[in-house]
């Protein structure tokens, strides 16, 4: 499968620019989940810019 990491860059709600995994969508996931996390494409745009990645916030974000 081809990365579409450009297009992928494109769209990316990460906050955070000089991640080496920004629009490599299957890195971010990988990485976040071992660190019992979400990337920030789960969170609304006001919970992402915490760097709060966990599931407990992200959990509050979307009132659950």
């Amino acid at each position: 499968m081809e990365c579409k990491k450009e297009a992928n860059s494109k769209s990316c709600a990460c906050t955070y620019t000089s991640c080496q995994k920004r629009g490599v969508c299957c890195d971010c996931i990988q990485y976040h989940l071992k660190s019992r996390q979400l990337p920030a494409c789960c969170f609304p745009s006001e919970a992402e810019k915490t760097y709060d990645r966990s599931f407990e916030k992200f959990a509050e974000a979307w009132n659950l």
